[in-house]
């Protein structure tokens, strides 16, 4: 079981190196196909370049008749001028390679009388390195900012003003004399009624008990006198 194990894991190994070696190879373009670098092409330069893709190492090959014709290596410039007076690299054995060693544009002309004038140019753009790993953009988390409490003026202006309750009008006793309502600002003046006279029927109990107690001394007055003729 160990074993089963120990020979996937290299079977694993393997095809990741192996997938690693072809990934990071540089490859060989054959400038202009079977019959290279020729004045008239089977497919114009730039839109070949166009199709393809080329990376930092990759080798161009320039296959052309040697004193007949040759590879000159200019700036933008000279590229868009067809100027062959100081090229940057030249080349002229009918089989030359030109390894691209940055990325970005490299401007290629014939070097034959008007060749360049006729057609005969290359622009080749060249991308980053294979085995240079591109890290995305990190993207910001967003910030939840709370929203910011009101002052304690702002509160105040806000909320809404509660009005005091109405007060109630003061209203006159019964039998106090005048009907007239008192002006505002004025306190209304209560005048107390005057203690109501005793009824009949209380007089005439207190007469009758002054009768009594004027019987009874005049009786006493009396017997007394009688007793004393006896």
């Amino acid at each position: 079981m160990e074993s089963k194990y120990m020979s996937l894991v290299s079977f694993v190994s393997g095809v990741l190196m192996m997938g690693f070696l072809f990934s990071s190879q540089a490859y060989v373009f054959h400038v202009g196909g079977r019959k290279g670098w020729v004045l008239k092409p089977s497919e114009d330069y730039n839109h070949w370049a166009e199709r393809n893709r080329f990376q930092v190492n990759d080798t161009l090959v320039f296959k052309y008749k040697a004193g007949s014709d040759s590879v000159l290596i200019v700036n933008k410039d000279e590229y868009n001028k067809c100027n062959k007076a100081n090229p940057l690299l030249s080349f002229n054995d009918g089989e030359s390679e030109f390894k691209l060693d940055r990325s970005g544009l490299h401007f290629f002309i014939s070097g034959q009388a008007d060749n360049c004038e006729k057609g005969q140019k290359l622009i080749v753009l060249v991308m980053a390195p294979r085995n240079t790993t591109h890290k995305a953009p990190k993207t910001p988390v967003p910030v939840v900012t709370p929203p910011p409490s009101p002052s304690p003026s702002t509160a105040a202006a806000s909320s809404p003003a509660v009005s005091p309750p109405p007060q109630a009008a003061e209203v006159p006793e019964a039998g106090s004399p005048g009907n007239g309502a008192p002006e505002p600002g004025e306190r209304a003046t209560v005048f107390e009624a005057p203690a109501p006279a005793p009824s009949g029927a209380a007089a005439g109990s207190d007469a009758s008990v002054g009768l009594l107690v004027g019987l009874g001394i005049g009786m006493s007055m009396l017997l007394g006198g009688f007793g004393g003729l006896v």
